[in-house]
């Protein structure tokens, strides 16, 4: 016998979020992780906020929804506030109940300067970290270094001549033609109107350029953990001198190695690391090579240039799921706390598929 095709709503629901989602779903590792990390940064939280006044929207679920936004891709916050309105996943995972009012968008707007300048992304990223400690995870001899262009949410066409006075106003406000044909254009002379701070910059040789930041990360060789990042501007040394300060940010003071392409193959960055006590593991160029037959012909060297592609699995997923492909902010430092924050979040990923008594979640 044929259904019919009643709709009607239910008065009462009888299930919660919590029994809603499977027990082997993989946000469940990922919650349990991520609640361990926020109860650590507590004490931080307690700190940023007044005594007195009427109660704010949990830092704790601010964090839980920004997670989710890297994790499931979600290109903008009033999107996530629309997910929230009706998954029941997203709502059980940042810890709002079925009847809950989900919070404005503009709450992003208005905490954003707050956790900017509680280094909250980073306080993040290091609690992770403290989670791979624990469970054995992390390689405290052998890294790799590596960079990548972000680009930056601005338009060539915002990229203007320095000091240049008020055009006339365009036909189109909203999109404006802009005759640049035969102009030289160039970071000395020219900067972007809607953000300063990003540099015109290319991939390689041939490539187009672009109105970028560069981004900087360490990784462990034994798993592939991010264990450090940086955000600079894009010029063509912005690489070896991110690295090199992220080098001497590698605690103790054992000798260490270090892994890395090509572009780290310079006389000046070998011997700076060589000063560090570090083994510079770097990929040698056909010609000119700074890395000589000492280091070479050791079978560490063959392991760290195996280990050292996967650096770009880091940034691989940080662009294609975590929202690093095209930036949706503006301003080194706040693309810094975006950038260190999708890596903690990659380092969550990492963790719960790597510990067995997560993998039954799924990956």
């Amino acid at each position: 016998m044929r259904g019919h095709d009643i709709q009607q709503s239910a008065m009462f629901s009888y299930l919660s979020p919590e029994q809603r989602v499977p027990a082997d779903h993989p946000l469940r590792p990922l919650r349990m992780l991520t609640d361990q990390v926020l109860r650590q940064l507590s004490r931080r939280f307690a700190e940023l906020y007044s005594d007195i006044g009427r109660p704010s929207i949990p830092p704790e679920k601010l964090l839980r929804a920004l997670l989710l936004q890297v994790l499931y891709t979600i290109r903008s916050e009033r999107m996530l506030m629309e997910q929230l309105e009706y998954n029941l996943l997203f709502r059980w995972f940042v810890g709002l109940g079925m009847d809950d009012v989900v919070w404005d968008v503009t709450v992003y707007t208005k905490n954003r300067q707050r956790l900017l300048e509680g280094d909250v992304a980073e306080a993040f990223f290091d609690a992770v970290l403290a989670q791979a400690q624990t469970l054995d995870l992390l390689s405290n001899e052998h890294f790799t270094v590596d960079g990548t262009l972000l680009e930056a949410w601005a338009s060539l066409k915002s990229f203007k001549k320095k000091g240049a006075g008020e055009a006339e106003p365009p036909e189109d406000p909203g999109n404006p033609m802009v005759d640049f044909h035969g102009e030289s254009r160039r970071n000395e002379t020219h900067q972007s109107t809607t953000d300063p701070e990003a540099r015109l910059a290319r991939k390689g040789a041939g490539k187009e350029a672009k109105l970028s930041y560069q981004g900087h990360a360490t990784m462990e060789n034994r798993n592939g953990l991010v264990v450090n990042t940086r955000v600079t501007p894009a010029t063509g040394t912005a690489e070896r001198e991110a690295a090199v300060e992220m080098i001497r940010d590698i605690p103790g003071d054992q000798r260490v190695t270090v892994g890395a392409d090509k572009n780290y193959d310079t006389q000046d960055f070998v011997e700076q690391v060589r000063q560090m006590n570090v083994t510079p593991h770097v990929s040698q160029k056909r010609r000119y090579s700074a890395i000589d037959g000492r280091t070479s012909r050791q079978a560490g060297y063959l392991i760290s240039q195996r280990k050292r592609k996967r650096v770009e699995e880091i940034f691989g997923w940080m662009k294609t799921v975590g929202t690093m492909r095209k930036l949706r902010h503006r301003g080194q430092r706040l693309v810094g706390w975006m950038f260190t924050f999708a890596a903690a979040a990659y380092n969550l990923v990492r963790i719960r598929n790597l510990v067995p008594a997560f993998q039954g979640a799924g990956a």
